[in-house]
């Protein structure tokens, strides 16, 4: 099995032992406190300049440990003070090490909106994202079928989640804006393999329809390929190995920002 395989089983089966009525779930999610703004945050950065989601990830299913001490506010605080547009916490356990509660305390220590980078495979998984204090949700083309994804992004919006749904090439990219998704992450990481292409992104970015935010997610390691992937048409640029291992969290959001 690849590593997509391994971690979407285990997601569906933890989806399929889910027994909590999903309605109560969505009206607990509707009475939650007004999100951020996780794409109007995106949309306001400065012409010119990059916005940087900046991810909080303590470890990675090919890599292994990347920050096992991991402090989440410390890390918030620190990419918060660098520029950071917003924030991407990871809260699988099983194969990132991350969990709902540093999603709640990076997003304590600071104002930015957050996304929860998860595996979102059930109605449960968004609402769930909601109750937990996320501003926007994953949603990940490979891992879903058509009515997934639209049922999905339906939901999110009617609890005022933004969906950043996740592509990784022209055919998903395709169904993602037959879904009427209106942020759309382009991953440089092949999910079957976990190999990154520098250069899917750019052949992808010329691709995205007007009105849509582009985000380009994985193998950005400094401010030349920020400055690229701007170039790109790219509004904003998903960052987390580089920041997470870098001595200098703060500094090299900013170098990023350029």
């Amino acid at each position: 099995m690849t590593y997509l395989d391994r971690i979407l089983a285990a997601h569906r089966e933890a989806a399929a032992l889910d027994d909590r009525p999903l309605g109560s779930l969505v009206e607990s999610a509707e009475e939650m406190p007004a999100p951020r703004g996780f794409r109007r945050a995106l949309a306001a950065a400065p012409v010119g300049e990059i916005a940087v989601v900046a991810e909080v990830k303590r470890r990675s299913p090919s890599k292994g440990p990347l920050a096992p001490g991991l402090d989440p506010a410390g890390l918030a605080r620190a990419y918060e003070a660098g520029g950071a547009t917003c924030l991407s916490v990871l809260t699988d356990a099983e194969f990132f090490g991350g969990s709902p509660a540093d999603l709640a305390s990076a997003r304590a220590a600071c104002g930015l909106p957050v996304l929860r980078k998860d595996f979102t495979v059930s109605e449960h998984d968004v609402a769930d994202a909601r109750l937990m204090g996320a501003d926007a949700v994953l949603l990940i083309v490979a891992a879903l079928d058509d009515d997934e994804l639209r049922r999905f992004v339906g939901l999110a919006r009617r609890l005022q989640l933004d969906a950043l749904v996740e592509v990784h090439d022209d055919a998903e990219l395709d169904r993602a804006v037959a879904a009427g998704a209106d942020l759309i992450g382009v991953n440089q990481r092949d999910l079957v393999t976990f190999e990154v292409d520098t250069a899917r992104a750019v052949r992808l970015g010329h691709r995205l329809p007007e009105g849509a935010l582009g985000v380009a997610e994985s193998g950005i390691r400094d401010g030349d390929d920020a400055a690229a992937l701007r170039q790109a048409g790219y509004r904003a640029v998903l960052v987390g190995e580089s920041l997470v291992t870098s001595p200098d969290p703060a500094g090299a959001v900013r170098e990023l920002r350029g």
